[in-house]
């Protein structure tokens, strides 16, 4: 792991690091947040559409509230990136869209791995380069990062001990933010859907759930098909809709609060 940079954030530490990902086979970038009176527990950050490890270390202010709860913060990238890894002219699909599935379909498979990529690889760099509990891990996201956050939870459930998601496309197979980019990654879309498998039988750890009712992504997002399951299932989760909020990170910056102290409470 390389050091990037450090830098002094509400008394603890923002750092960047690099690393060699066996999961992806490149080099990837994240940042973690470790506050001056850290307690071990970890909350995993995973961003949107188009962003990078940047985006929410610098906009979503998560770090004020993280270091008054103890709670250390990890930011990864949104998929591999370089020269030899596949794109495409679509935003919403290649570098910058890993949508959090290992790919198992064409020149996808090589590098877009990224299931792996956060639940394992990543998770071995930062649980040995850093003094944490990895038996205290949270995770949560905005918009695809909801997406991962809410599939990943649902896939790993001994794992994370709570899940939250901010404007989460929640419904992917039922749209088209999911299901062209998961049909071309994996050929199977609804195997990365959080309301299917939730109705299925996945079990999904304390949950806090929030979105927009002026999202200008609402239509995309599945968020009614994910409350139907959410009833069905009987699951331990909130689900706020907030009048009047979009899909930006304004959005995420206001209620950001809300999602730390929901998971310093889970993970004391």
């Amino acid at each position: 792991m390389k050091t990037l940079s450090e830098n002094r954030c509400f008394g603890g530490t923002q750092g960047v690091y690099s690393h060699t990902s066996d999961a992806t086979g490149t080099q990837m970038t994240f940042g973690l947040f470790k506050p001056e009176h850290a307690t071990g527990a970890v909350l995993w950050y995973l961003s949107g559409l188009t962003c990078t490890h940047e985006n929410a270390m610098t906009k979503a202010g998560l770090q004020g509230w993280a270091a008054n709860a103890g709670l250390s913060l990890v930011f990864p990238d949104t998929s591999p990136r370089g020269e030899s890894v596949p794109d495409d002219d679509d935003y919403a699909m290649g570098q910058g869209a890993g949508f959090y599935v290992d790919a198992s379909q064409g020149e996808w498979a090589r590098h877009f791995q990224m299931e792996s990529y956060i639940t394992k690889d990543l998770p071995e760099v930062v649980f040995t380069a850093f003094d944490l509990d990895d038996t205290r891990q949270g995770i949560t996201g905005h918009s695809m990062g909801g997406h991962g956050a809410l599939t990943l939870a649902l896939k790993e459930p001994t794992r994370y001990r709570s899940v939250s998601a901010l404007a989460p496309i929640c419904n992917p197979s039922a749209s088209d933010w999911g299901t062209p980019q998961l049909t071309a990654y994996t050929g199977r879309p609804a195997s990365h859907d959080a309301t299917v498998l939730l109705t299925d039988g996945a079990h999904l750890p304390p949950a806090l759930i929030d979105t927009g009712t002026s999202d200008q992504f609402y239509d995309k997002l599945g968020t009614a098909a994910f409350a139907a399951a959410l009833a069905e299932t009987k699951s331990e989760a909130t689900l706020n809709l907030r009048r009047g909020y979009d899909h930006s990170y304004f959005f995420v910056s206001t209620f950001a609060p809300d999602h730390v102290a929901f998971h310093a409470e889970h993970l004391a």
